[in-house]
C-alpha cells in the first residue's frame, strides 16, 4: 500500500491543479444535487421485531386514526381560578371544532366531554386537548402547526383573565440539530493549536479548508442518501463533527511529516510522496479502524443507528481521501513556503530550535517511566475511579423534556408535567386482539380496569375498539416520566400479563407507543454493547499485533482504550445523569442520555485511539528497530511524535467540545462524551500509561511468537516498507544489473533457531549459483526466499531489481522453482521456463536429477542460459554436494556453502 500511496503522492503533485478542480466539482455537484433532491431527515426511530414496533406497524393498517403522532394544546389559568367554567367550556368547544377543520387533523379530544377521562387536571387549572394527526412526525406540514398556534392564541384571547394556551407534543418537536456560531469554536481553536505548533498561516490554514470541504462533501452525500432511505437528523450533524475531527488531524500527520522532510532536505515532489506513503499509511490505517468500528454499528439491527454509522464512516472515509490527495495537491501549490523557518531563515534557526525543544515532553515521559508501577496504579485506579458512575448509566431516546427551556414544547411538557403528571408527557398505548369477542367495547373495558389495577399506572384515559371491531386500544398513563426506569418496570409488568389475557379473554395483547418503542430501541441497544464491545476489542487486538508485530502491545492498547471507554462513560453519567455541572453545560434535562450514545462513542473512540497509539508506539518501534535500547527508545520515540500527538489531540478535543454549549439533546451528551474521551485517552492513556506499560515490559514488549508471526498479515501503517525500498532503490550500486543482491539476510524457524544467517549474495544477471550443504542446513529456504516464496526474513534482498518482501507478487511471474525430486522431468520444466522467457529459474535438489537424458538437457539450458525473448537467464541450484552438480555447470559458476550454524561461506 505504501508504494501504491508513493506513486499516487508523485502523481498528484504533478497534476495538483487538475486534483484541486476536481474536488471542487464534487463540491459542487454534491452540494447542488442535495439541495435540490434530498427528502429531508427523517426522526422516526423504529426497532424492526421489536413488539411495540410490530404493534405500532400493525396499528397504522388497522387503526389508522391513532397511528399517526399527535399535538397537544393545554388550557392553563391564572392561581385561584378553575377551568370548569361555562364561558371556558363554551371557548374550548369552538376551538376544538375548529382544530377539527385543519388539514392532517385526524380529530380534537374535548377535555369537557364526558366520555373523554383524565383531560382536566386534578387541581382545576388546566385541560389538556388531545391532537390526532393522520400523519408521522416527519410529515407534519408548517401550515398545520401554524394553524393550531394561531387557535391556540385565539383560545387564549377568548378566556382571557390571564389565560394561556401552550402548544406541543411530538408534532411540535423541532430535534433537527444545527449548526450555531458556537460549533465554530472548535475550527477557532484549531488554528490557534496549528498556528503555534506550525508558526505558518499557510500551514495552519490549510488542513482547515481541507477538513471543511471533506465534511461539505460528505454531508451532500447524506442528504443525497435520504432519496434512499430515512436519515435521521442526528446523522449529518455527526458527520460534520467527527469529519472535521478526524479530516483536521489526517491533514495535519501529512502536513507535520511533509515539513519535517523538508527540513532534512528533500525536494519538494519527493517529500510529497513520501509523507503520502508513510503518513498516509498511517491515515489509512486509523481511517480503516474507525470505518470498520462505525459500519459494526450495525451489529444492533436498528435501521437508524446503522445509518447513523454509515453517516459518519462516508464522513471519515471521505476525510481519508481528501488527506491522501487533497492536501498533497496542496502541499505542492504551497512548494518551498512549507519549509520551516529555521531552514529558510538560518540566522533564526538558534531561536527556532529554542522553541522547538521539548522542554515538556522528555521531563515527562522521564517521570512516567522513573517509578512504571506507581504510574500504572495511578492511572488504572483513577480512571477507574472515575467509570464508577457508568454502572448507573441510563439510555433513554430524547422526549420533549430534554428540549431547551423556554422552547414551546419543553413549557408544554412542564406544565403538563406539574399539573397532570410527569407520565401524561409519555402515555403508552396497549392493543388487544378482540376480532374473536361478540362485546368488543365490553372486553377492551374489562382489560382497561385490570390494567388500572397495575403498580404504576395513572391513568387510562381512553379504551376502544375501532369501528370493525377487531382491534382495541387502551391509552396507560404511567405515574412516572418517560425515560425514567420505572416506566420500563412497568412495561415490563403489562408485557407480563399477556399470558393471563390469553388466557382469559381469547386476546392477545402489546404494548406500543412512543414511549414503549424508546424503551425497545435502549433495549436493543444495551444488549447490543457487549457483542460490539468485543467486536471492537478484538479487533484492535489483531489491527495492532499486525502494525507492530508484538502481543504486549496490543494488549495495553485495548486495556487503555477500556480505560478510556470507562472513564468517558462515567463522566457522561456524573453530568448527564446525575446533574453535576450541568448547569455549566447548559444541560436542559438530567436523568438519561440518548440511547446510541455508548455504541458511537466505543467506535469513534476506538478509531481516535488507534490513531494516537500507532503514531506514538511507531517512533517508539522504529528507534527500537534502529538502536536498540527498551528505555532509550520510549524517551526518543515519545519526544519525537509528542508534539504532533499534542496538537492533535487538542484540535479533536475543541472541535468536540465546541458542540457541547449549544449542542441539541442528541449532540450535546455525544459531543461532550467524545470530548472528554479523547482527552483522557490522548494525555492520560497514550501519553502517561502506554510508556509505562512499556517501560516495565522492556525488550519483551517487542516480538510475536513465530507461528503467530506467520499467519498475521503485515499492515504497515508508517511506511516502514517504502522507506526500506527508497533506502535500496541505488542498491548495490547506482545503475546496477544484478539478478540477485543480498546483505546480513536472515531467516528463523517456528522455534526462533536459525534457518540461514548473515548471507550476502551479489549474482550478476546469466550468472549461475549453487547452494550446497549436506543435511537441513537451510539451502532450500534461501532459495525459496529468493524466490519470493519465504518472506519471513530479516536482512536486504533484490532480486530481478524487487525489493523483497515488498514486491513478490511483482516478482513470482518471473521466477519458475523446479524440484529434482520431480519425477515427471525438471529438465522439461526448464526448458518451459525458457519459452516463457523467465528470467530465474531455480531448481532445488539438483544432484537428484539422475536419469542421464535428463541431465544431459539440463546441462545444455544452464550453460545456454538464453530465454526465448532473447534475455540471459540467471539459475539458482541446491544440492548437498557440488561435486554432484560439477558436470551441469559452466566454469563461471557461483558457489555458497549455505549453514545454519555459522555466517555463509562464499567459496
Amino acid at each position: 500500500m505504501s508504494s501504491f500511496l508513493y506513486r499516487l503522492g508523485h502523481a498528484v503533485a504533478r497534476h495538483r491543479g487538475l486534483v484541486v478542480v476536481a474536488w471542487l466539482l464534487i463540491l459542487l455537484a454534491c452540494g447542488g444535487a442535495s439541495g435540490a433532491l434530498n427528502k429531508g431527515t427523517d426522526d422516526t426511530f423504529t426497532v424492526p421485531g421489536s413488539e411495540s414496533q410490530d404493534a405500532m406497524d400493525h396499528l397504522d393498517h388497522v387503526f389508522p386514526q391513532v397511528s399517526g403522532t399527535s399535538a397537544q394544546l393545554v388550557l392553563l389559568v391564572p392561581e385561584g381560578q378553575q377551568v370548569d367554567t361555562g364561558p371556558i367550556h363554551g371557548a374550548v368547544s369552538d376551538a376544538v371544532d375548529r382544530i377539527g377543520d385543519v388539514p392532517q387533523v385526524e380529530r380534537a379530544s374535548d377535555p369537557f366531554d364526558p366520555d373523554v377521562n383524565d383531560a382536566v387536571s386534578s387541581d382545576g387549572r388546566a385541560a389538556n386537548i388531545g391532537v390526532q394527526l393522520t400523519v408521522d412526525s416527519t410529515q407534519v406540514q408548517d401550515s398545520t402547526l401554524t394553524d393550531l398556534s394561531g387557535i391556540a392564541d385565539d383560545l387564549a384571547a377568548a378566556v382571557g383573565d390571564g389565560a394561556r394556551v401552550y402548544t406541543g407534543g411530538d408534532a411540535f418537536a423541532n430535534r433537527i440539530p444545527g449548526l450555531s456560531a458556537t460549533e465554530m469554536i472548535g475550527l477557532v481553536i484549531a488554528l490557534v493549536v496549528l498556528l503555534l505548533m506550525f508558526r505558518s498561516l499557510v500551514a495552519a490554514v490549510m488542513p482547515l479548508f481541507t477538513a471543511v470541504l471533506g465534511v461539505g462533501v460528505s454531508v451532500a452525500l447524506v442528504y443525497l442518501g435520504t432519496l434512499f432511505v430515512p436519515v435521521s437528523s442526528t446523522a449529518p450533524m455527526l458527520a460534520v463533527m467527527i469529519g472535521l475531527a478526524v479530516g483536521i488531524d489526517y491533514a495535519l500527520f501529512l502536513l507535520s511529516r511533509h515539513r519535517d522532510q523538508l527540513a532534512e532536505g528533500l525536494p519538494v515532489a519527493e517529500s510529497i510522496a513520501r509523507a503520502t506513503a508513510t503518513a498516509g499509511s498511517a491515515v489509512l490505517f486509523a481511517g480503516l479502524t474507525v470505518l470498520i468500528a462505525l459500519l459494526g454499528l450495525a451489529v444492533a439491527r436498528i435501521p437508524f443507528l446503522t445509518t447513523m454509522g454509515v453517516s459518519a464512516a462516508l464522513g471519515v472515509g471521505i476525510a481519508v481521501c481528501v488527506a491522501v490527495t487533497l492536501v498533497p495537491a496542496l502541499l505542492a501549490f504551497a512548494g518551498n513556503r512549507m519549509v520551516p523557518r529555521s531552514v529558510r531563515k538560518p540566522h533564526k534557526r538558534r531561536k527556532e530550535r529554542r522553541l522547538h525543544t521539548p522542554r515538556v515532553a522528555r521531563p515527562w515521559v522521564r517521570f512516567v517511566t522513573r517509578r512504571p508501577l506507581i504510574t500504572i496504579a495511578v492511572v488504572v485506579l483513577g480512571l477507574g475511579a472515575l467509570a464508577v458512575p457508568a454502572a448507573n448509566l441510563r439510555l433513554a431516546l430524547p422526549d420533549n423534556g430534554s428540549q431547551p427551556a423556554g422552547t414551546d414544547v419543553r413549557e408544554t411538557y412542564d406544565v403538563v408535567a406539574d399539573h397532570f403528571g410527569v407520565g401524561y408527557n409519555g402515555p403508552l398505548l396497549v392493543t388487544a386482539d378482540v376480532i374473536q369477542s361478540t362485546d368488543p367495547s365490553g372486553l377492551v373495558d374489562d382489560l382497561a380496569d385490570e390494567i388500572r389495577d397495575i403498580p404504576g399506572v395513572a391513568a387510562v384515559p381512553l379504551a376502544t375498539p375501532n369501528e370493525k371491531g377487531d382491534t382495541g386500544i387502551i391509552q396507560v398513563v404511567p405515574t412516572t416520566a418517560p425515560d425514567d426506569a420505572r416506566t420500563d418496570a412497568l412495561v415490563e409488568r403489562i408485557r407480563a400479563q399477556e399470558p393471563h389475557w390469553l388466557d382469559t379473554y381469547d386476546t392477545q395483547t402489546a404494548v406500543t407507543g412512543l414511549t414503549a418503542v424508546g424503551i425497545d430501541v435502549s433495549a436493543r441497544l444495551g444488549a447490543a454493547l457487549l457483542p460490539f464491545g468485543i467486536l471492537v476489542a478484538g479487533l484492535s487486538l489483531v489491527l495492532l499485533a499486525m502494525v507492530f508485530r508484538s502481543v504486549w502491545v496490543p494488549i495495553k492498547a485495548t486495556v487503555g482504550y477500556l480505560l478510556s471507554i470507562g472513564a468517558a462513560f462515567g463522566l457522561t453519567s456524573l453530568v448527564f445523569q446525575e446533574g453535576h455541572g450541568a448547569a455549566l453545560l447548559d444541560v436542559a434535562h438530567v436523568g438519561s442520555v440518548v440511547s446510541f450514545l455508548p455504541i458511537i462513542l466505543m467506535g469513534v473512540l476506538f478509531g481516535l485511539a488507534m490513531d494516537y497509539e500507532v503514531f506514538l508506539v511507531s517512533r517508539i518501534r522504529e528507534h527500537y528497530a534502529h538502536h536498540g535500547g527498551a528505555h532509550e527508545a520510549i524517551e526518543e520515540g515519545f519526544v519525537s511524535a509528542s508534539r504532533v500527538v499534542v496538537a492533535a489531540a487538542l484540535i479533536m478535543f475543541g472541535v468536540f467540545a465546541a458542540f457541547v454549549p449549544d449542542g441539541s439533546s442528541t449532540i450535546k451528551p455525544i459531543a461532550f462524551a467524545l470530548a472528554v474521551g479523547v482527552f483522557i485517552d490522548a494525555f492520560i492513556v497514550r501519553m502517561t500509561f502506554v510508556p509505562a506499560v512499556l517501560a516495565l515490559l522492556g525488550d519483551r514488549a517487542w516480538g510475536l511468537p513465530p507461528a503467530l508471526d506467520r499467519r498475521l498479515p503485515v499492515f504497515d501503517a508508517e511506511g516502514d516498507a517504502l522507506l526500506h525500498e527508497l533506502r535500496l532503490s541505488d542498491w548495490p550500486a547506482p545503475g546496477g544489473d544484478e539478478a540477485i543482491s543480498a546483505h546480513a539476510l536472515s531467516l528463523d524457524d517456528d522455534r526462533g533457531r536459525p534457518v540461514y544467517r548473515d548471507v550476502e549474495l551479489h549474482v550478476p544477471r546469466g550468472e549461475v549459483l549453487v547452494l550446497h550443504g549436506s543435511g537441513a542446513v537451510g539451502k532450500s529456504a534461501l532459495l525459496l526466499s529468493i524466490a519470493g516464496r519465504v518472506t519471513r526474513h530479516r536482512g536486504d534482498l533484490k532480486v530481478l531489481g524487487h525489493v523483497l518482501p515488498q514486491h513478490v507478487h511483482a516478482l513470482r511471474p518471473r521466477v519458475a522453482v523446479v524440484s529434482g525430486r520431480d519425477d515427471r522431468d525438471p529438465a522439461g520444466r526448464v526448458t518451459e521456463a525458457l519459452t516463457r522467457d523467465i528470467e530465474l529459474i531455480l531448481v532445488d535438489d539438483a544432484d537428484l536429477v539422475l536419469r542421464s537424458e535428463a541431465r544431459a538437457r539440463l546441462r545444455d539450458q544452464i550453460g545456454f542460459r538464453v530465454t526465448a525473448g532473447g534475455a540471459p537467464a540467471t539459475f539458482v541450484l541446491t544440492c548437498q554436494d557440488p561435486g554432484r552438480v560439477a558436470d551441469l555447470l559452466p566454469p563461471t559458476a557461483t558457489q555458497l556453502h549455505a549453514m545454519t550454524r555459522r555466517p555463509a561461506e562464499v567459496l
